[in-house]
């Protein structure tokens, strides 16, 4: 690739993505629908009722080796810092706009709000990660962040090794196109199921090496 952008192909980028704009047309910036087949809900033997949508949750969210647990709204703070004295972790970082309640039972846990922006190296260093998440996913046991309210940057939840995650209730969606239909395209979505694993070529997994090596999972039922 040439300073100009020029390829050996002999196109430039600009002319690629002018040639993307114009096959797009009308739809450009606009949210495609789901195809029907795709967008179906957890059938009447997957879930009951709601309680059923729940269990199911947490079942795969275990199933991802992720820790999880059933707490009430009143006792979200005081389950907060129960698993970070359990990670016995003496500071975390939380994004700016977490409520403040979720922390209000911390003794002797400093939280470092990310604002201004928290360095790479600090976020390496602290014991943990406090966030809120956009959806979470029965069937898949998967939480969605999207950087909204109580999520923070991408950074905040890619680079410290403990993340603990609080999903309300009424996040938690049965199936991947529901919860599909309740994000917005245009975030910068991030899936996780479980601890950050991959496996190399002799398919060995090996967990941590791009992102947490722990994840925690409040499930609040208010």
């Amino acid at each position: 690739m040439t300073a100009s952008g020029e390829g050996p192909g002999g196109g430039s980028r600009a002319e690629v993505l002018r040639r993307v704009r114009e096959a797009l047309g009308g739809a450009r910036g606009t949210r495609p629908p789901v195809p029907r087949r795709y967008a179906r809900r957890l059938t009447d033997d997957e879930a009951v009722n709601r309680a059923d949508v729940l269990a199911l949750f947490t079942e795969r969210v275990a199933d991802n080796r992720a820790s999880v647990r059933h707490v009430s709204a009143d006792e979200l703070g005081t389950a907060v810092a129960a698993a970070l004295w359990g990670r016995e972790a003496k500071q975390i970082v939380v994004p700016a706009d977490l409520p403040f309640g979720w922390l209000a039972e911390l003794d002797g846990v400093r939280a470092l709000a990310d604002t201004p922006a928290v360095d790479v190296d600090t976020l390496a260093a602290v014991d943990g990660v406090v966030t809120g998440c956009a959806a979470a996913i029965a069937q898949t046991g998967t939480v969605v962040l999207d950087g909204g309210r109580a999520q923070g940057r991408r950074a905040l939840t890619a680079v410290p090794a403990y993340h603990l995650c609080v999903v309300h209730a009424d996040q938690i969606v049965g199936t991947v196109p529901e919860a599909v239909e309740r994000l917005d395209p245009a975030r910068p979505l991030t899936w996780i199921s479980g601890p950050s694993a991959t496996h190399g070529i002799e398919m060995v997994r090996v967990e941590g090496v791009h992102g947490p090596l722990h994840l925690e999972v409040l499930v609040v039922e208010d």
